[in-house]
């Protein structure tokens, strides 16, 4: 499998599952279509990082996967920079946002160039603890925020900022793991723990 992200999360979450892949990042532009959910911005990305590094790996199995943070309809990206990162906290900040992941498993066909791809959202409710400046600045400056929509990493010290999740917590980390092993079981792969 060759995993079309350089993100070293999704990488860890495969590796814990024993799957082995080769790593390709895609180089899409990732904007925004007017009009567009956050669900549907999520799926049409993590399509296009999938086909972009597929087009590149003929016959191969490539995952792409892409992951926002919105709350209010808005959807917010990564921080410009750590005044940003304390500007996107302080307004999660004892409130429950959603963290859309969504995955695209390009599964290659019987006659190439035939393939196919299976892909959908997970969605996932965060809720954080109520603090202020006084967490969220000294959290910035680490520089865990810098690379993370919504300017937290759930599996570092951005778990100190959630009081509760309702649903994956791989998704939120950005790899939804339940997507995955349903994509492997329906291209008649199914998951086996390693020997």
């Amino acid at each position: 499998m060759i995993l079309a992200s350089a993100s070293p999360r999704r990488a860890a979450i495969l590796e814990g599952l024993g799957i082995s892949f080769d790593v390709h990042p895609s180089r899409i532009h990732e904007s925004i279509v007017e009009g567009e959910s956050p669900e549907e911005h999520a799926l049409r990305l993590s399509i296009q990082k999938a086909l972009a590094v597929a087009n590149l790996h003929p016959g191969k199995w490539v995952l792409g996967g892409d992951t926002l943070v919105t709350i209010d309809g808005e959807i917010l990206g990564k921080p410009r920079n750590s005044e940003h990162a304390v500007e996107m906290l302080l307004s999660l900040q004892g409130r429950t946002h959603q963290v859309v992941s969504a995955l695209a498993l390009v599964v290659p066909g019987v006659r190439p160039p035939d393939l196919e791809v299976l892909s959908d959202v997970q969605v996932t409710a965060v809720t954080f603890r109520s603090f202020g400046e006084e967490m969220a600045l000294p959290y910035a400056k680490t520089g865990e925020p810098q690379d993370k929509a919504g300017a937290y990493g759930i599996q570092g010290g951005g778990a100190a900022l959630v009081e509760r999740i309702e649903g994956d917590y791989t998704g939120v980390v950005g790899l939804p793991v339940p997507l995955l092993l349903r994509f492997l079981e329906q291209a008649g792969k199914p998951y086996r723990f390693p020997d």
